[in-house]
């Protein structure tokens, strides 16, 4: 019973990590598929609508990470990171919904916990989003970095 319980939380933690790690990847990942549902409903057959699906989420995360690595606008860059959020606070809401199902909470406790679990993972997939743009650091706000000096002491 103890060896099940441990496996039970050891399993748990990993889902929960990687719905943490691959939570960016949720716009793309659903624009993959939506691109190859149409595909494959226009006769493309699996092998094409496979393709097609692949490339629409590549050329998805790639176009994302070029407009945010581009716009030099605080506000639109905040709107790509959002795009990029929002699909996946709805999938991390749903995960944590499903899981607080387990435990056989309340209904209303459930909503409750999937809303903040929600907006949890969709923190963290703006903070990923935000640091996976090429050159961006964490507080540089766009502005050069001041020179650095060496002081000798002399």
């Amino acid at each position: 019973m103890i060896i099940a319980t441990a496996a039970s939380f050891a399993v748990i933690g990993m889902l929960l990590w990687l719905l943490f790690t691959l939570a960016i990847y949720a716009l793309p990942f659903y624009a993959g598929v939506s691109a190859a549902m149409w595909a494959y409903g226009h006769n493309a057959g699996l092998i094409g609508a496979v393709v097609i699906g692949v490339i629409a989420a590549g050329l998805t995360f790639a176009i994302g990470q070029l407009l945010f690595a581009s716009l030099r606008s605080h506000w639109l860059r905040a709107l790509v990171a959002a795009i990029y959020a929002a699909p996946a606070g709805v999938a991390g809401y749903s995960a944590v919904y499903g899981v607080s199902g387990i435990g056989g909470a309340d209904e209303a406790w459930r909503v409750v916990i999937a809303s903040v679990g929600g907006v949890a993972v969709a923190v963290v997939a703006w903070t990923r989003v935000s640091a996976l743009a090429p050159g961006a650091r964490p507080g540089h706000q766009g502005r050069p970095a001041p020179p650095r000096t060496l002081d000798r002491g002399g």
